[in-house]
Order: structure tokens, then C-alpha cells, then sequence
């Protein structure tokens, strides 16, 4: 099964770049499909259409102290895998890791 991994955190947490080599233990353990690190949410722009009117607004989606940072495609045999993997990022002790089940289609 496949899980998407969403790393985030405060602005802090944020902050602090790297993986302390999670991504290559991953890697390793043959479990990681994709690791994507994302521009600070000050670059984020952020659409939605309403009628005809396309509306953008500079920022992310939300106003929020917490941010994404980064996310992750994990495939394993479960969630409580999925929950192991996520528990073992460093991120996980100073933010947070949003796991959520990827819709399968084909």
C-alpha cells in the first residue's frame, strides 16, 4: 500500500533543512517512491475559481503557523509500517508527519 507522507512543523521546525539520513535509510530499506523538499510558503500562490473569476492570492492556502515542508511516497505492507517509517523521520520529534492512504486507480 502506498502512503503519502506530509512533513511539516512551525516556521522553526521548517527551518531546519535535512533528513539526518532518513531518506537514504529509507532508500535502503527499499520503501521510499519519492522525497520532495517545497519553497518556504512565503512563495506559495494559492488559486480558486469561483464562476468565471479565477482568484490568486499570494501566500498559502491557509494562515496558519504550521506548514507543509515537504512529503514523502512510502510504500509498505500497512499503516502501523507507515506509521514506523514516519516515527523514524527526524522532523517527527520537533513537527509533524501527516500519513495519509494514496487512491490507487488502473
Amino acid at each position: 500500500m502506498r502512503y503519502l507522507l506530509m512533513i511539516g512543523g512551525d516556521d522553526e521546525a521548517a527551518a531546519n533543512e535535512g533528513c539526518g539520513g532518513w531518506t537514504e535509510r529509507m532508500e535502503d530499506r527499499g520503501v521510499l517512491r519519492a522525497a520532495i523538499g517545497l519553497r518556504p510558503k512565503e512563495e506559495a500562490v494559492t488559486v480558486r475559481v469561483r464562476g468565471d473569476e479565477v482568484l490568486r492570492t499570494d501566500g498559502p492556502f491557509a494562515e496558519t503557523k504550521e506548514q507543509i515542508g515537504g512529503f514523502g511516497v512510502i510504500e509498505c505492507a500497512d499503516l502501523d509500517e507507515a506509521v514506523e517509517i514516519a516515527a523514524a523521520h527526524p522532523v517527527a520529534h520537533r513537527g509533524l508527519i501527516e500519513i495519509r492512504p494514496v487512491v490507487e486507480t488502473g
